[in-house]
C-alpha cells in the first residue's frame, strides 16, 4: 500500500536569501527570448500537492534563447518535427493529448535567425519533452556526465538515445564554486551572465540554469525541479506518487525546492512547464 501524504503540510519556510546576488557582467547586447513550441495536457492533482483534479494544465514544451556576444544557447529544444513518434514511444499511461506549434527549428527559419551564432543546445535534463526537438537541429547537445549516463540506462532516456546519435555531445563539468546555496557551478561565458548548477534528484544529472540580463533582471530556469510555479509559491511538493514515480531522489529535490523558494523574492523563477511563468519574457517570432 502506498502511504497516504495528502494531509501532510507544505514545505517549511525557508529563510529568504539576504546575501547580495553573485556578480554578472552581462553584455549589453546580451538578449533573452522564449520560443513555446507546443503543450500536453496535465491535470493539477498530479503536478502539486493540493492541485485540483478539474484543473487541467497546458503543460508548456519550450526552448529559450541566450543571445550572447561570445556565441549564442538554448535551453531545452521544446518538441520536434518527429514529437508524435517520440509520444507513442512512451509507455501508454505517460501518453498525453499535445498540441504542436511552431518548432525551434521552424521559428528560426521565420525570423531569418542565423543558426551559426548557436554554440548548442543545453539540455536540463533528458526527458522526452525537453529534447525532442533536437531531431530537427544538428547542433552539440551540452550535458554532463550524470545526465549523459541517466540517459544511457534509464527508461527515460529513450528518446533521448535515438535522437542523440546524429549530434555532437559537448560534456561540461561544475568546476565552479558555490552559487546561491548550490555546491558548484559552471559559469558559461565567464562573465557571470549564464550560471549552470547540478540539480540532481528529478533525474541524476538535472540541472538549474540562471541567467542575468544586462537591465539587472534575473531568471532561474529550473527544468522540473518543480512543473508549476504553484509548487514554489506554495511550497507544494509532487504528490508522493509522482515523486516516486518521476524522481530519482526525492529528498534532493525537496532541498533544492527550499534552495529556490528562498530565493523567489530575489529573480523570476521559470519551471519548464508552467506557461504562465515565460511572461515577460519576449517571442522571438515576430
Amino acid at each position: 500500500m502506498v502511504p497516504d501524504d495528502t494531509r501532510m503540510s507544505p514545505l517549511p519556510i525557508p529563510s529568504a536569501w539576504v546575501e547580495p546576488l553573485p556578480e554578472a557582467a552581462p553584455p549589453s547586447d546580451m538578449a533573452l527570448y522564449q520560443l513555446p513550441t507546443g503543450t500536453y495536457e496535465t491535470r493539477a492533482i498530479f503536478a502539486f500537492k493540493g492541485g485540483s483534479f478539474r484543473d487541467k494544465r497546458p503543460f508548456a514544451a519550450t526552448s529559450v534563447l541566450i543571445q550572447h556576444p561570445q556565441g549564442d544557447l538554448l535551453i531545452d529544444a521544446g518538441f520536434g518535427s518527429q514529437v508524435d513518434a517520440h509520444i507513442q514511444a512512451l509507455p501508454r499511461i505517460e501518453r498525453a493529448p499535445h498540441q504542436l506549434g511552431n518548432t525551434v527549428s521552424e521559428q528560426f527559419k521565420a525570423n531569418d535567425y542565423d543558426q551559426s551564432c548557436l554554440r548548442g543546445v543545453l539540455v536540463t535534463h533528458s526527458h522526452w519533452d525537453h529534447v525532442s526537438g533536437l531531431d530537427d537541429l544538428q547542433l552539440p547537445i551540452w550535458i554532463n556526465e550524470g545526465e549523459l549516463q541517466y540517459a544511457g540506462q534509464s527508461k527515460g532516456g529513450r528518446v533521448f538515445r535515438e535522437i542523440s546519435g546524429s549530434h555532437r555531445i559537448h560534456q561540461y563539468e561544475f568546476r565552479g564554486g558555490p552559487y546561491l546555496g548550490f555546491p558548484s557551478s559552471y559559469d558559461v561565458y565567464g562573465d557571470g551572465s549564464v550560471v549552470v548548477v547540478p540539480a540532481r534528484g528529478h533525474t541524476t544529472g538535472s540541472v538549474i540554469t540562471f541567467v542575468a540580463l544586462p537591465s539587472g533582471q534575473r531568471y532561474a530556469f529550473i527544468g522540473d525541479l518543480t512543473w508549476q510555479l504553484d509548487a514554489i509559491v506554495h511550497r507544494a511538493e509532487r504528490p508522493l506518487m509522482m515523486r516516486m514515480l518521476a524522481d530519482t531522489d526525492p529528498q534532493l529535490v525537496r532541498e533544492d525546492m527550499l534552495r529556490m523558494i528562498a530565493l523567489a523574492g530575489t529573480m523570476h523563477i521559470v519551471p519548464s512547464h508552467d506557461v504562465s511563468a515565460y511572461d515577460g519574457i519576449p517571442l522571438l517570432l515576430n
